[in-house]
């Protein structure tokens, strides 16, 4: 017998009610939406331990606590120091990737082999620090420092990082002050501009070393731009240059054709700014035959174009050079004040133009890098073609002299083996 239409209402009402009975048990009461978005980052409002005091025998966790919940964010600690977290902590004296933990409101840290008795140590909190909203805190940084036994430190190193290439501020590089005799590394993170300030740190002698830290690891790296500087607590400001520390000699990468007369060198590494340019350094043959080329100067871009603008004519002056004959450049200061300006290329300016059906062979010899490093290295160039343009007849009807047009050519240098 079927169920009356009746008795099929009543069981999907019955069904409807505990459904929602369901719904009711499991729902999270929430405030009513509406109200304005959260866009304050969190905000830092205690620290355990406080700062600047002993613990002798301490082992437990210094602790950052903040007035929200902040993100854990989706890179883990790890051995070597990239976690997200981890990323924003500078723990010293340690050569090893600090402990990081994340507490929901409290970011937790302590050193990887634990702490060490008779130390200073210093924790670094670095701007970064989000909330589950994504706000970020740009500018807030904190550092707690404590000592393990011993005296409290007093002592502060102040200075800037420079990118000695660009001579522009490194944002946010690396500093590592090593106490000696002892070798324990204090890391201080650089602001935006790279001005950095160490404070407090023990008493003694330090070997600082700014570097770039290109993958924000908190870890100086071989291929990384560094400087480093002898100094002493509540010295003078330091100023530290970086620049990457090759171990081989340059070599050179490309040589390009700007004209008739003028060709640029382009290295594979800043040259030495102390060295000596000059024609002495290089050769260039006339290829097949191999004969020698007259050279008229060879010097930085830096240098070529200072004196160049220095000796150009005016356009109606009697005394210009004839068409086709390079500019005189003389040996001169090539740097900035308080630094020489590092760079990688040279321009070589031969002494007549070149056979526009020809080939020539460079030689470079005993070209040093920043780190003193020298060597022996080559590459080839073609000369310039010439460009066809039609005459153009004057004011008098008489055809204005020919051009000396030609269209610039470059060679890779490592076409040529050495």
């Amino acid at each position: 017998m079927r169920p009356s239409s009746d008795a099929r209402r009543l069981a999907r009402h019955a069904l409807a009610l505990a459904t929602m009975a369901t719904f009711a048990a499991c729902a999270k009461i929430e405030a009513p939406p509406g109200g304005p978005p959260d866009t304050a980052p969190p905000r830092l409002i205690g620290t355990y331990p406080e700062s600047l005091v002993a613990l002798p025998g301490f082992d437990g966790e210094v602790e950052f606590r903040f007035d929200e919940v902040v993100s854990e964010g989706s890179a883990p600690g790890n051995a070597n120091g990239t976690g997200d977290l981890q990323r924003l902590i500078l723990l010293s004296p340690t050569t090893r990737a600090a402990d990081v933990s994340w507490k929901r409101a409290r970011i937790a840290v302590r050193p990887g082999e634990g702490w060490q008795p008779n130390r200073t140590y210093r924790i670094e909190l670095l701007p970064g620090v989000m909330d589950l909203r994504n706000n970020r805190a740009t500018s807030a940084r904190k550092v707690i420092t404590f000592t393990t036994g011993g005296p409290l430190p007093a002592d502060t190193l102040r200075g800037k990082v420079i990118d000695w290439t660009t001579g522009q501020p490194v944002p946010r590089a690396l500093v590592e002050a090593v106490l000696q005799p002892d070798s324990l590394p204090y890391r201080i993170g650089a602001d935006s501009a790279g001005n950095f300030i160490g404070a407090p740190l023990p008493a003694g002698t330090y070997l600082v070393f700014g570097s770039v830290d290109q993958n924000s690891n908190g870890r100086r790296e071989p291929r990384e731009a560094y400087d480093s500087l002898a100094a002493t607590g509540n010295g003078p400001a330091l100023t530290l240059w970086t620049f990457p520390h090759d171990t081989t000699p340059p070599r050179l990468q490309q040589a390009t054709v700007r004209d008739s007369v003028t060709v640029e060198l382009q290295f594979s590494q800043p040259l030495s700014p102390s060295q000596r340019i000059d024609t002495g350094l290089v050769t260039v043959r006339h290829l097949p035959d191999s004969a020698a080329v007259p050279l008229a100067s060879l010097a930085t871009q830096r240098v070529y174009d200072s004196l160049r603008q220095a000796v150009r004519p005016d356009s109606l002056s009697p005394a210009a050079p004839p068409p086709g004959r390079p500019p005189a450049v003389s040996p001169a200061s090539d740097s900035t004040p308080g630094r020489p300006t590092l760079s990688d290329r040279l321009i070589l300016v031969l002494a007549a133009p070149m056979d526009t059906a020809g080939q020539y062979l460079v030689l470079v010899d005993s070209i040093r890098n920043v780190t003193g490093i020298s060597g022996s290295t080559r590459g080839v160039f073609a000369a310039p073609r010439p460009v066809e343009r039609p005459s153009r007849p004057d004011s008098l009807g008489v055809d204005s002299l020919p051009r000396d047009s030609v269209r610039p050519d470059s060679v890779r240098a490592d076409s040529v083996p050495e």
